[in-house]
């Protein structure tokens, strides 16, 4: 199972080229994980990852989790703000891996598989770009908690 990857010659200088910004580059992704961790931690409907007190993330990607992932989704992408989902099946889903699923396998691999939502991040990304993306979700996170309210109010 895998594959034996061998970087080419245009990968290496790239790799090369970037090699100078390496530690700039994963000072940045820690200040704004820890950015959205600090302005998410406590929105309506928004799961943020924790990390351990003993560890560092330099965050490939920021990914937050929500039961509502489809409409938060659109919200964001009607302000013009990207999403992804990069991990829309749990590992053992792939067809690599099969045959380990079982019925009772994993239950917590396929809850998060259908939370999950990634939020842009890279180490050119603004401060000023976080916070219009911070916004945006939690505006989009009060209107669905306030969906929710209004659904469970209503007459049936």
């Amino acid at each position: 199972v895998g594959v034996g990857g061998r970087m080419d010659t245009l990968q290496c200088a790239v790799v090369l080229a970037k090699l100078e910004r390496l530690e700039w580059e994963l000072d940045r992704r820690h200040l704004l994980g820890e950015r959205y961790r600090e302005k998410l931690a406590r929105t309506s409907g928004i799961r943020v990852l924790e990390v351990r007190p003993d560890r560092n993330c330099v965050w490939a990607q920021y990914t937050v989790f929500s039961g509502n992932r489809p409409a938060i989704q659109a919200a964001l992408q009607a302000e013009g703000i990207p999403t992804a989902v990069h991990y829309p099946k749990p590992v053992h889903h792939q067809p690599a891996y099969q045959y380990l699923d079982r019925a009772e396998s994993c239950p917590r691999s396929l809850t998060a598989a259908t939370r999950v939502l990634s939020l842009p991040l890279s180490p050119d990304l603004t401060l000023e770009q976080q916070d219009r993306v911070v916004d945006a979700l939690h505006r989009a996170a009060d209107s669905g908690a306030a969906e929710s309210r209004a659904a469970a109010t209503a007459p049936s």
